[in-house]
């Protein structure tokens, strides 16, 4: 299990933590491939590009000659006739978007025109979109999380997206260990999903990432909490909140250093307990591979990202 646990940290840190992640040298060429297929087929860019980001960490980057990571299903390209009933996408939806007479399924051109015309056929307002992208993944998290990262791009308009945040000022009094996997006793045994950050009472609490609110509200075990999901499919928790930052609501788009709320000691209990225990904030993180969701440990970054602000 330690070994497990081990490779799964490296794992998250090859999809989250590296450079290429974090400033994407092709960011002007994706940006030029998604305004285009956004003239084509009226489709606003962000959706498109919200999907690229999507797969990008489904299937990890793309590959060599590649702008998008968009793979679609060989069914979904040339079709069924003769195989299944013919409403199943009887002729495929593969199609040529660079004029070269060819509908490749690996050319970056022929895929995103061939994913604008599949979802235009649907309609182009918002919940059109999300139809044609449910009918598409068949999964809720995933419609949800390409919606919310097409608001982040909308919002800043790049999808360039580089800067990172510490949870609590720097210059505040805190202190932090490694507590991933530590004993919880409280609603029956089970192990920490996450660091706990202690600080005073009211010291700021900030979103680490850019990202949409996604929950907020009282847990009977981690009181006053919010969640924030990004934009590479990575849920960031912050629990045990004093309270919430004024105005912030869910759906709203947020970026690093965004304060959401303040370090406080609720939960344990019904709505409004709080003191049961020192006052600090539960940061935890959660990555979703397009089928399965599952929490890591969060301490590596939030070291990384200490050191970036400092």
């Amino acid at each position: 299990m330690k070994c497990l646990g081990i490779l799964l940290i490296f794992f998250v840190l090859m999809i989250f933590g590296s450079e290429h992640i974090y400033a994407d040298q092709d960011s002007q060429a994706r940006m030029a491939l998604y305004k285009k297929t956004e003239a084509l087929t009226n489709i606003p860019w962000e959706y498109l590009a919200a999907v690229d980001q999507y797969e990008r960490q489904v299937h990890d980057d793309p590959k060599e000659g590649r702008i998008t990571a968009i793979k679609p299903e060989p069914f979904f390209w040339t079709g069924s006739a003769g195989e299944m009933p013919v409403d199943f996408f009887p002729n495929g939806w593969g199609s040529d978007g660079n004029g070269d007479n060819k509908a490749e399924i690996k050319n970056d051109e022929d895929v995103l025109w061939t994913i604008g015309q599949y979802i235009q056929s649907y309609g182009t307002t918002e919940d059109d979109i999300k139809i044609a992208l449910f009918n598409y993944y068949k999964r809720d998290l995933t419609v949800q999380t390409i919606m919310n990262t097409a608001e982040v791009f909308k919002k800043f308009q790049t999808v360039s997206l580089t800067k990172r945040d510490f949870p609590v000022p720097t210059e505040a009094n805190y202190s932090y260990r490694s507590t991933w996997g530590d004993a919880r006793g409280f609603g029956g045994r089970r192990i920490h999903e996450g660091t706990d950050i202690f600080a005073n009472y009211g010291v700021p609490v900030k979103s680490t990432t850019y990202g949409v609110i996604e929950m907020k509200g009282w847990n009977k075990f981690g009181g006053w909490r919010v969640g924030i999901r990004d934009i590479y499919n990575i849920y960031h928790y912050y629990a045990h909140l004093n309270g919430f930052a004024e105005n912030i609501e869910v759906g709203d788009v947020v970026q690093p250093g965004d304060v959401i709320g303040s370090v406080g000691a609720s939960g344990y209990g019904p709505p409004g307990t709080s003191g049961k225990f020192p006052p600090h904030l539960h940061y935890g993180m959660y990555q979703d591979n397009g089928k399965n969701e599952w929490a890591f440990d969060p301490y590596p970054f939030l070291k990384k990202w200490e050191r970036m602000v400092n």
